[in-house]
C-alpha cells in the first residue's frame, strides 16, 4: 500500500528537515533562562505545541530559492518564530483565550501575567537574533514587521465591534497582524541571499498575499470549521465579537432589522441563545460565506502568480502548492 502524497508543507519541513533542526535548535537554546525557569517552561507549551512552523519554512525556503548558502538564514527563521510565538502569547490574554491548538493556552495553564512578560522576553529574543547577520535591511524590515503586527491588533481592538468597519479596515487589521510577519519572513530570506530587488519584491508579494489568504480561510473557518481539526470552536469569533469578513460582508447587505440584530450581538454584547444560529443564516442568506472564500481563493491566487518570476525550482513549486494548501480547506 502506498503512502499518502506529502502535503506543500509536509513537503517544505522535509526538504528543509537540515535547516529545521538547525532553527530547532537555536530557539530551544535562545528560549533558555537561567534566572528566570517559567519562561522556558511557558515557551515550550506554545513552541512545541505541534504547529507547522510555516513562518520560519518560508524565510528558509526563499533563502534556498535565492541561493543562498550561509548560516544566517536560521537566525532570521528563529527571529520570525519568536516574534510569532510572542504575539500568540498576548493575544491569547487580550482574546481571554483558552484554547489554541487543540490545547490549553499558556494564560489558563499558569495566568495572564506570566504569558505577557514571557511574550516581552520572546520580542527580545528575537530583536537579539535579528541583530546577529549584521544587516540592517534585515533589521530594518523584521523591526518594521513587529511594530506593524502591534498596530494591527490595536486596530483590531477599536474595529472588531464597530460595525462601521469595512472591508478596507479590515484588510489593514490582516495585513497588520498576519500578513506582515508572512512577507517579512519571504522579503528577509530574499535579502539575506541578496538576490536582486525584482526577487526580493516578488518574495515580499507572495508572502504577503499567502497571509492574506491565510487569515481569510481561519475567519472562514470560525464559523464553518470542524473543530477536531481546526483546535477552535465553531463561532468563537462570535462569541467573542469580532467582525471578521463574512460578518462585514452580511453586515454590508443587511436590512434594518438584521443591522439591529448585528448591532445587539456584536456592538452591545448582548448575545443569548440561538443567536450563533441566527448569524449563520444570515451568512447564508447573504452568501457571505461563498464570497469570502472567493476572496481568500483570489489572494492565493495572487500568492502563486507573485512567484512565477522567480528561477523554476522544486522549491518554487512547494510555494506554489503551499497556497493552495492555504486555501484547500475551503475549496
Amino acid at each position: 500500500m502506498r503512502d499518502a502524497p506529502l502535503k506543500p508543507h509536509e513537503q517544505l519541513a522535509e526538504t528543509l528537515a537540515g535547516d529545521m533542526d538547525a532553527v530547532n535548535a537555536l530557539i530551544r537554546t535562545r528560549m533558555a533562562s537561567e534566572h528566570a525557569p517559567r519562561i522556558p517552561e511557558v515557551t515550550a507549551h506554545l513552541v512545541e505545541a505541534g504547529g507547522k512552523r510555516l513562518r520560519p519554512m518560508l524565510t528558509l525556503a526563499a533563502a534556498r530559492l535565492c541561493g543562498y548558502d550561509g548560516p544566517y538564514h536560521v537566525h532570521l527563521a528563529a527571529t520570525v518564530e519568536f516574534i510569532h510565538t510572542a504575539t500568540l502569547l498576548h493575544d491569547d490574554v487580550v482574546d481571554e483565550s483558552r484554547q489554541r491548538r487543540g490545547r490549553p493556552t499558556a494564560n489558563l495553564l499558569w495566568d495572564n501575567k506570566s504569558s505577557v512578560l514571557v511574550g516581552d522576553y520572546l520580542f527580545a529574543r528575537s530583536f537579539q537574533l535579528m541583530v546577529e547577520p549584521g544587516n540592517l535591511r534585515v533589521l530594518d524590515i523584521l523591526s518594521n514587521a513587529a511594530a506593524v503586527i502591534a498596530e494591527g491588533e490595536v486596530l483590531q481592538m477599536t474595529a472588531a465591534q464597530d460595525l462601521k468597519t469595512d472591508e478596507a479596515i479590515y484588510l489593514q487589521v490582516v495585513r497588520g497582524k498576519t500578513a506582515a510577519l508572512f512577507s517579512a519572513a519571504t522579503q528577509v530570506g530574499g535579502v539575506i541571499a541578496a538576490a536582486p530587488e525584482e526577487q526580493v519584491q516578488a518574495l515580499y508579494d507572495y508572502g504577503d498575499a499567502l497571509g492574506i489568504a491565510f487569515q481569510i480561510v481561519d475567519d472562514l473557518l470560525d464559523y464553518g470549521g470542524d473543530t477536531a481539526a481546526t483546535g477552535k470552536n465553531v463561532g468563537d469569533d462570535f462569541r467573542e465579537r469580532k467582525l471578521t469578513l463574512p460578518v462585514i460582508k452580511a453586515v454590508a447587505a443587511a436590512d434594518e432589522e438584521e443591522r439591529a440584530f448585528w448591532k445587539r450581538v456584536i456592538e452591545k454584547g448582548d448575545q443569548r441563545e440561538g443567536d450563533l444560529d441566527h448569524a449563520l443564516d444570515l451568512l447564508a442568506k447573504h452568501g457571505a460565506m461563498e464570497a469570502t472564500r472567493a476572496d481568500a481563493l483570489a489572494w492565493s491566487e495572487k500568492a502563486k502568480t507573485a512567484i512565477g518570476t522567480l528561477p523554476a525550482s522544486d522549491l518554487r513549486d512547494m510555494l506554489h502548492g503551499l497556497a493552495d494548501y492555504v486555501v484547500a480547506r475551503i475549496s
